[in-house]
């Protein structure tokens, strides 16, 4: 089992060599636009291209909470958007956040990071506009990714 390691800096740029995935957290409704997308449509035009696609066209396919599509950016970077949120807005069923979907969407991050020997970066995921809580999902990196032997760097924004 891999520890996290915690760095400061921005997740869109990614410290360290070989292959890389930068996962963050999408809502299941097709919306990009506020948050981390930002900075990832600021370095990248793919990554939305290809999620709002992938939600035009969901009945023909697995788009929905716990599903991830990946990427590629680069030819040794990976952007992995994973439904982890339900809607945008905290509602009567609370943040939307979904620690499930989240877990779900990291298993199989897993298994990709595995394939292509990546490390996996990401900011606090689901902590941000979804609302989640860093305690609730730091748990879930150590029992699907570090777990699994990946090696992976959270960041937070030197402000």
């Amino acid at each position: 089992m891999t520890d996290i390691i915690y760095l400061k800096g921005d997740a869109t740029q990614p410290q360290a060599k070989g292959v890389k995935i930068v996962a963050h957290v999408c809502n299941d409704l097709g919306g990009w636009g506020k948050g981390f997308v930002l900075a990832i449509t600021n370095r990248w035009t793919e990554p939305e291209k290809q999620y709002r696609q992938w939600h035009r066209r969901r009945s023909e396919n697995n788009f929905g909470l716990g599903a991830v599509q990946f990427v590629q950016v680069e030819q040794y970077l990976w952007i992995a958007n994973m439904i982890g949120q339900r809607g945008m807005k905290t509602g009567k069923n609370g943040p939307p956040v979904r620690y499930e979907a989240i877990e779900s969407c990291l298993a199989l991050v897993a298994i990709r990071a595995i394939e292509l020997s990546a490390s996996v970066h990401m900011p606090r995921i689901g902590c941000g506009l979804a609302g989640g809580k860093w305690e609730k999902v730091e748990p879930l990196l150590l029992n699907t990714l570090c777990k699994s032997g990946v090696v992976v760097y959270v960041y937070d924004i030197d402000k």
